[in-house]
C-alpha cells in the first residue's frame, strides 16, 4: 500500500512510521529527511498519487501568548490542511481515503464520561478552532471530490518521547521532582501511539468520525504510579487541602502556574467512548498501562 504521511517527524508521526514500515510511505514535511520537503502552511510542491493520505502534521502543545502565536494554529492546522487538499486535486493525486488526525479538544470539555462523537463542537481555543475548521473543510471537500474522509479525534496520546504534559510528567518523575496533587482519582482517556499506527493500514475504504482510546481510561494516580514504578520512584502527594490553598495563591498571583481552575480540571474525569471505532473499524486497543514503558 502507498501512503502519503504528513507530520512524520512529530511525536505521533514517528510512531506511525514505525508501524507502517512494511508499506510504501512517502513523507511530506519540513525535515531534511522527508521525501517531499515543504511547509504545508505556505506552499506544497507536486504530490504523487497514493492509496492513502494520513495528515498528522499540526500545531499543538502550546498556549499562545498573543494574536501572532494564535494565528500559527490557523496557518498550520487549517490553512495547511486546505493547501494539502487543494494540491491533491491540482496534481490529480486524490487518494481513496484521507485520514485526518484531529483531537478531542474540539468539544471544549473539561468534564464528561463516555463522550460520543455526536457531541457539539464547542472548543474555543485557537488549537480547537483550527481543528474544527479543518474537519469541516475536509468533510465538504471529500464529498466534492469523491474521497472518503476519516477523522480520528484523539485524546492524550501515549508513547516514548511524548511532548506536553505527559512528557513533563515522565521527566519530573524520573528526576524525583514530581508530586501528585490531591487524590489523582480523576480518569482520562488515553491511547497508545503505536495502536493508532497499527490501525492506519486497515482504514482504506472507511470513512466517518471516530474516537480512539485504550478503553480503560486510567486515573492520573494509576498512570503516575506506573511511570514511577518503571523508574523506581515513589510518587509523593500534596494533600487536597494544601493543594486548594496553593491553587488560591495562584489566583492572586497570575504568573503562578497553578490556580483553582487548573486544580478543578485535574479533579474532574473526562473520558470518550470508542464504541463506534470498535464496531465500525474493528478497533481493539491495548490498555495504556500494559503497553507503555517509559
Amino acid at each position: 500500500m502507498s501512503i502519503l504521511l504528513t507530520g512524520a517527524r512529530g511525536f505521533l508521526g514517528t510512531h506511525l512510521i514505525e508501524e507502517l514500515k512494511h508499506h510504501e510511505v512517502i513523507t511530506l514535511g519540513r525535515h531534511q529527511d522527508d521525501h517531499i520537503r515543504a511547509d504545508i502552511s505556505d506552499k506544497i510542491p507536486k504530490l504523487p498519487k497514493t492509496d492513502l493520505v494520513v495528515h498528522a502534521a499540526g500545531k499543538a502543545h502550546q498556549i499562545p501568548g498573543n494574536d501572532r502565536e494564535a494565528k500559527v494554529f490557523h496557518d498550520v492546522n487549517f490553512q495547511g490542511t486546505l493547501n494539502l487538499a487543494q494540491r491533491l486535486v491540482l496534481d490529480k493525486a486524490l487518494p481513496r481515503t484521507f485520514v485526518f488526525i484531529s483531537t478531542v479538544a474540539v468539544y471544549g470539555l473539561d468534564t464528561g464520561i463516555d463522550v460520543s462523537e455526536s457531541t457539539p463542537l464547542s472548543g474555543t481555543t485557537p488549537y480547537a478552532k483550527s481543528k474544527i475548521d479543518a474537519e469541516k473543510y475536509l468533510l465538504k471537500w471529500g464529498q466534492e471530490h469523491g474521497v472518503g474522509i476519516l477523522i480520528l479525534r484523539l485524546p492524550l496520546i501515549v508513547g516514548n518521547n511524548a511532548p506536553g504534559n505527559l512528557g513533563a510528567m515522565v521527566k519530573n518523575i524520573r528526576r524525583g521532582t514530581y508530586a501528585r496533587i490531591g487524590t489523582g482519582e480523576a480518569r482520562r482517556s488515553m491511547v497508545l501511539a503505536s495502536d493508532v499506527g497499527k490501525l492506519i493500514p486497515t482504514l482504506i475504504g472507511k470513512e466517518g468520525i471516530f474516537h480512539l482510546t485504550d478503553g480503560e481510561h486510567p486515573s492520573f494516580a494509576l498512570l503516575e504510579d506506573h511511570i514511577g514504578k518503571s523508574f523506581g520512584k515513589k510518587i509523593h502527594t500534596i494533600p487536597p487541602m494544601l493543594a486548594s490553598c496553593i491553587a488560591k495563591l495562584g489566583d492572586i498571583i497570575p504568573p503562578f502556574p497553578f490556580n483553582t481552575y487548573r486544580y478543578s480540571k485535574i479533579k474532574q474525569s473526562l473520558t470518550f467512548s470508542d464504541q463506534a471505532a470498535a464496531k465500525q473499524l474493528a478497533w481493539k486497543p491495548t490498555p495504556v498501562l500494559d503497553g507503555f514503558l517509559p
